[in-house]
């Protein structure tokens, strides 16, 4: 099938989470100049879920009037969060900002293609970094060589299990007799439970993967917990992989998203459908309580 001509293609809208940390804003917008750089016949623009601008209703706007000026009689965006996970921020608040918009420009067509998940390309992106911070280590042996899978952590039960198969398909994948999940925050167990059970367990090198595509507070957070820990254990030797939207494999996934033809563009799964809108209209009317064990 020909792609559609340039100036029929859709607008492109980049959705980052955002944050208080200045060069993690930056790290998504030069994820966004680089995309741009290499798909110069597309318009692409990028907008926050929260802590940074533009918002996320201003970037709609943005692209539902550049895309009514690319194609005056069927304009279209397609909104990509650049986010892992399908926890709050992907099943409720972006596809009520989507929706938000649709009904302000109701002759724009807004498609949301799902999160990026925990299967391609992040697995693979994964894998290298692994890769890469083992040669830091001189390739030791990998049934010594313990592995941290370190996620963000949601109050989302199911966000959290995405993690667990994630670090499940990355042990299947490698020969590392020890590859185990810890959360930075709002879950259990963290980065220094785990890389004391793996110290226990005769491990003398570990690897610590986040499982973040930019840089932020919490990247540098885990910076520190890693620096401490390498004081506490001096013998170990240890090595802490990097944000991963700069690696190639994300590069390719997001190429093939934008060259596709429109048609064959996946589109989120739940994004308008009756049951997240009565979730919606039921948390706006019920306060629920957490389960007695969660971590507050």
């Amino acid at each position: 099938m020909i792609p559609a001509p340039a100036a029929q293609s859709p607008v492109i809208l980049l959705i980052g989470h955002g944050s208080r940390h200045g060069p993690g804003n930056d790290a998504v917008r030069r994820f966004a100049e680089h995309t741009q750089a290499r798909h110069p016949q597309r318009q692409l623009f990028t907008c926050f879920v929260e802590l940074a601008e533009p918002t996320l209703a201003d970037g709609l706007a943005q692209a539902a009037q550049a895309a009514r000026a690319v194609n005056p009689t069927a304009p279209k965006v397609v909104a990509v969060p650049l986010i892992i996970n399908a926890a709050g921020h992907v099943k409720m608040e972006i596809p009520e900002a989507v929706a938000a918009a649709q009904a302000d420009y109701p002759d724009v067509t807004f498609q949301l293609v799902p999160q990026i998940g925990t299967d391609e390309p992040l697995t693979t992106a994964l894998l290298g970094e692994l890769h890469a911070a083992l040669r830091r280590l001189a390739m030791p042996d990998p049934k010594t060589t313990g592995v941290i899978v370190l996620g963000r952590g949601s109050s989302d039960p199911g966000a959290n299990g995405e993690m667990a198969k994630l670090t499940r398909i990355l042990w299947e994948y490698t020969d590392h007799e020890l590859v185990e999940l810890a959360f930075t925050g709002v879950t259990y167990p963290r980065l220094e439970t785990v890389a004391q059970r793996l110290i226990r367990l005769g491990m003398t090198q570990i690897v610590v993967l986040p499982v973040y595509l930019f840089t932020g507070t919490l990247i540098e957070r885990i910076a520190k917990q890693v620096a401490r820990l390498e004081r506490q254990y001096p013998t170990i030797a240890w090595a802490v992989g990097a944000p991963l939207a700069f690696r190639d494999e994300f590069a390719r996934w997001l190429d093939q998203l934008l060259t596709q033809p429109p048609e064959a563009v996946p589109t989120l799964a739940c994004f308008g459908c009756k049951y997240r809108l009565a979730a919606a209209d039921k948390a706006a009317h019920h306060h629920h309580h957490l389960p007695h064990n969660h971590p507050h």
